[in-house]
């Protein structure tokens, strides 16, 4: 009905023009034959027109103003924060200050908890050719288990507070608590001053079977009136990243010192990310079975030196030194630096390449024989 009144509306209106008393004047018939044809449709647009307006009544027409809601609802993405160590976007300011958590990295210790949700894993050797991991958490986290947690050393106190973290472990070389009390470094210790957000899980024996959570750990930094102001030094970031023009590389493995030990990164082009494996298969976070990777993996070479009998190590991570960067499947080489009160950073002649927002892994290798030697780039594509 409403067609035809369109219809017919689009006709008289094309073929009649009004008159001063409102009457129509016809142009292509006649008024003699026409009058009764136009009086009749008029009649009939009339009723026409109160008849839909009486069906209509009762179920108004939505209108404009939901399609107006509705765009209005998407507008908090144009406000998304960012995550300061990954670029990535998140639903709340992230001014939580970072936790830098050592993870023992054991056989024993495997497959770990809580790393899935840490923002950037630094890996280096500690003593006995097993390495330790520095997990940096600040805008995952929650109650769920991280672990297990490990003793502490001097050159891990100096990269996990380049990150401004609260430094989080059980235990330490008489070094590395030497530095903790004199220097009166903001940390949560199982052993001496942070044994009640910390838990013995009864799956495994000790010392691989301690405990946390960032939730806890966020409780027991605030029991300690420690900061918790965001002040870490942060990468740049881009979503283009920096090795366009490198190499291409779609695996890689990392050799550290023990044969029994080789990390692997495949390369996975749906989700942009390195996928990390150990000895063969997927390195999957314990408590949610998700394999671990990041967007970007700098592997840097960093001189090592044993201090004793028992193997413990000093790791220079000031001089900075030869590195790779891969991203996108592809590789680029350059070096590393730390300035001092700075976290690593990647630069090329001096430049500090950008990174891929996501997560960072950063691998620290030895030297000696060569730093290349650590390095095998597998699968070129």
């Amino acid at each position: 009905m409403v067609a035809r009144m369109r219809e017919i509306s689009h006709m008289t209106s094309e073929e009649s023009q009004p008159d001063r008393s409102g009457g129509f004047i016809l142009n292509s018939f006649s008024w003699k034959k026409g009058l009764l044809t136009a009086s009749g449709c008029l009649l009939a647009i009339s009723l026409s027109a109160c008849q839909d307006k009486e069906a209509q009544a009762p179920q108004p027409e939505p209108a404009p103003a939901p399609m107006q809601e509705e765009q209005s609802v998407e507008k908090p993405a144009d406000h998304a924060f960012t995550a300061p160590l990954t670029g990535l976007a998140v639903e709340k300011v992230p001014t939580d200050r970072p936790l830098a958590v050592m993870i023992n990295n054991a056989p024993a210790a495997r497959p770990q908890s809580g790393l899935s949700a840490a923002d950037i894993i630094i890996e280096v050797l500690a003593e006995g050719g097993i390495t330790r991991f520095i997990a940096v958490f600040q805008s995952e986290g929650g109650e769920d288990a991280v672990g297990p947690v490990r003793s502490i050393r001097p050159y891990l106190i100096e990269l996990g507070e380049s990150y401004d973290g609260v430094l989080v472990h059980a235990g330490g070389s008489p070094e590395a608590y030497s530095i903790l009390q004199k220097q009166k470094k903001q940390h949560m210790d199982e052993i001496s001053n942070g044994g009640p957000y910390f838990w013995r899980s009864k799956e495994r024996k000790a010392p691989h079977n301690l405990y946390t959570s960032v939730e806890k750990l966020r409780e027991g930094a605030d029991k300690r009136g420690y900061s918790h102001e965001f002040q870490s030094p942060v990468y740049r970031y881009d979503e283009q990243g920096s090795t366009s023009a490198g190499e291409a590389v779609k695996q890689f493995d990392i050799h550290y010192l023990l044969n029994s030990y080789k990390v692997t990164y495949d390369y996975d082009e749906v989700s942009g990310r390195y996928m990390r494996m150990v000895n063969g298969k997927p390195d999957q976070d314990k408590d949610n079975g998700n394999q671990l990777g990041a967007a970007n993996i700098i592997v840097a070479g960093a001189d090592h030196k044993v201090l004793d009998d028992v193997g413990r190590l000093s790791v220079n991570v000031d001089q900075g030194g030869e590195a790779m960067l891969f991203q996108k499947g592809k590789m680029i080489r350059g070096q590393w630096v730390r300035k001092k009160g700075d976290i690593i950073r990647f630069v090329q002649d001096g430049v500090e390449m950008n990174l891929v927002p996501g997560k960072t892994f950063i691998n620290i290798v030895p030297n000696t024989p060569k730093f290349a030697d650590h390095v095998k780039l597998g699968q070129l594509s």
